[in-house]
């Protein structure tokens, strides 16, 4: 049997689900001095009464607008407004903080700093909730029917949107933190893999999807408003080297029990925190003048 299908469908208008658009600065919207948003449509120029909280602080003249993103979701209409701001190049001369952040999953980050104080920020729930839509996406790809598969679209962008909530919270949180004149050093994680046999199987292919790269750029540019920096440093042997006596040993790192054991001074620590102490000396070698900081493994002459 085959279903035929005539072309009655033609005469139909095209709807959108979630309607969107690209709005340019001065040409399709502005800001009106009344407080009113100045839209153009295609019945002409409209001017509506936004809802927002905290939009007055880009008026300080510091900052520009340009392209604005309307779209409708829930059935509410949303514009969303670009804004840049130019801010002074960082002087290392006026570093007050160094830290060093070591990025994970059972920590979603490891802190560091100058005067040797740790914070952890736990990532056992965000585990347990990335779990969660592992194991209900799979399902909904076992299924594999139409309706499987627009749910399957909107699961991907609630947990897309959830973990840049996530990002954004925890990069605010930092900057807060450590305040101004505060040099941020991560991890250059090009090219590193992030394959992990000692996770339980549902999570590891976690450290491949989790957006290490946004947590980055939100550091970064929360940190330029806050007028500190954010560095990358090589990632070489940041988990292999005892901070002590400098020893770079692979075996000494133990990941079943997350611990770091020198084998040559004795030292004890937490892996992720030892990731984060070497990581902060990379940053103070940066400040110190090297341009490019890094671990070299000593070799017997």
């Amino acid at each position: 049997y085959r279903e035929t299908r005539d072309l009655t469908w033609l005469q139909k208008p095209i709807a959108f689900n979630r309607p969107q658009v690209d709005l340019q600065r001065n040409r399709d919207w502005s800001y009106l001095s009344s407080g009113q948003l100045s839209i153009n449509t295609l019945d002409g120029r409209v001017k509506v009464n936004p809802i927002c909280h905290g939009f007055d602080q880009y008026f300080d003249g510091t900052w520009s607008f340009g392209l604005a993103k309307l779209l409708k979701t829930g059935g509410k209409w949303y514009l969303h407004i670009s804004a840049t701001k130019t801010v002074a190049n960082f002087d290392n001369q006026t570093v007050k903080h160094i830290v060093g952040i070591d990025r994970g999953l059972r920590f979603l980050a490891t802190t560091y700093d100058e005067q040797g104080k740790t914070v952890f920020f736990d990532g056992k729930a965000v585990m347990r909730k990335r779990a969660k839509y592992q194991k209900l996406r799979a399902k909904l790809q076992a299924k594999g029917t139409k309706s499987a598969k627009r749910r399957l679209k909107k699961l991907s962008g609630r947990e897309n949107r959830w973990m840049t909530d996530v990002n954004h919270r925890m990069s605010k949180t930092l900057v807060q933190k450590f305040g101004s004149n505060t040099l941020f050093v991560l991890e250059d994680l090009t090219g590193v893999s992030f394959e992990r046999t000692d996770l339980p199987k549902a999570l590891r292919n976690q450290n491949k999807s989790w957006a290490f790269y946004q947590l980055a750029q939100f550091l970064t540019y929360k940190a330029h408003l806050n007028n500190s920096e954010v560095i990358e440093v090589s990632a070489k042997y940041t988990s292999q080297r005892c901070p002590k006596c400098g020893t770079i040993k692979k075996s000494n790192r133990n990941r079943d029990l997350h611990e770091y054991h020198c084998s040559n001074c004795g030292y004890r620590s937490n892996d992720d925190r030892l990731g984060a102490m070497n990581i902060q000396l990379l940053g103070t070698q940066y400040i110190s003048g090297q341009e490019q900081p890094k671990f070299e493994l000593a070799t017997n002459a």
